[in-house]
Formats: structure tokens, sequence, C-alpha cells
């Protein structure tokens, strides 16, 4: 019963860690990366260089997002510009995105599974 317990209270701690984990409100440096989701630590390298105009890594990013998919709200065409976060390990620019809206961006959007879902990472306006 006591590791049954263990378990759902590391579950229950693992769960309100990782639902802020994304909450980065911009304006100077990201959180602490030790504090942040596997992966964190790219998201914010590529919200900096969002905020900086670049340079970025790949001919792509910054590119116009159409938003095809349907899955963020309907903008006019334009609105929407993409970025690569990188993934360590690959060759490619795998899945992970963080898409914004507006010149200059006003809502930031995450997406690890290539627009098949997004998260808000900020939203200024």
């Amino acid at each position: 019963m006591k590791r049954v317990l263990l378990v759902a209270l590391l579950a229950l701690a693992g769960l309100s860690w990782f639902e802020g984990t994304l909450d980065w409100r911009g304006g100077g440096d990201p959180p602490a990366v030790e504090q942040q989701l596997p992966g964190q630590a790219q998201i914010d390298a590529t919200l900096r260089l969002i905020e900086r105009g670049g340079p970025f890594p790949h001919s792509q990013d910054g590119t116009t997002f159409f938003n095809r998919e349907g899955r963020l709200p309907q903008e006019q065409r334009g609105y929407y510009r993409e970025y690569t976060v990188e993934t360590p390990g690959l060759s490619h620019r795998g899945a992970r995105r963080i898409v914004t809206g507006g010149q200059p961006p006003e809502v930031f959007y995450y997406t690890n599974d290539h627009y098949d879902s997004f998260r808000v990472l900020e939203d200024r306006r």
C-alpha cells in the first residue's frame, strides 16, 4: 500500500511540475533550464532567436505557416510564422516547432508533433 501511495504522489508531483514548464513569458531570459522539461533548452534557444530576429539555423525558419490543419485560430494569410526547435541527435529538422502570430509576434505556440497539436507558450494580446 505504501508503495502505491508513493507512486501516486510522485506521479502527481510530476504532473504539477510538467504543467508550468512551457509557460515562459518572454522579456528576458527564460526560466532556469534545470527546472524545465527535457528539450526546454532548445525551446528557450529558439524563443531567444525569435526575439532577436535571428539568425536562424534553417532556411524555413521565419517563413509563413499556413495553418492548413486548422488547429490554430483562423487569421489572415501571413499572420503565422514557423521556427524549428532543434531535436538533439537528429540530422533533420524533426517535428518540433514554434509558431508565432503577428508582426511583431504577439502569440507563441509550440508543437512537438509536427502541427498535430499546439500549446500556447505566451499570449501578449
